[in-house]
């Protein structure tokens, strides 16, 4: 009887989740005057999301475990839709990139805080 096949190893990384000031990344990203970008509600994008952990195999594929508005964090597959208008792009080994589609360009890239040594 043959053995299955054992898929390669994957990095997990996890970490509380760090908050964002929406003003400063904005102004970062190019925006005027650190006006954060707006979604519906009014709310800004950038504090609404919060990485905290990330599955990926090196070719951009994977899941991310991601919070929303402060509740849990949910696992979220790339290409899956978080919410209206926030999709998942792509994940890196520490690295989260959404936007509004599949087909637009990135809006925003999550990232994990620097492990601690």
């Amino acid at each position: 009887m043959s053995q299955p096949a054992v898929p390669p190893a994957v990095e997990v990384a996890g970490q509380a989740a760090v908050a964002a000031d929406p003003a400063l990344l904005a102004r970062f990203l190019g925006a005027p005057n650190g006006q954060a970008p707006a979604v519906a509600g009014g709310a800004a994008l950038a504090g609404r999301f919060s990485l905290v952990g990330v599955v990926a195999d090196g070719h951009r594929w994977g899941a991310a475990l991601i919070a929303i508005d402060g509740k849990p964090a949910r696992p979220y597959r790339v290409g899956a839709q978080l919410e209206d208008g926030v999709t998942l792009l792509s994940v890196e080994q520490r690295r989260a990139v959404l936007g509004p589609s599949r087909e637009a360009p990135p809006s925003l890239t999550l990232d994990l805080p620097a492990p601690k040594p």
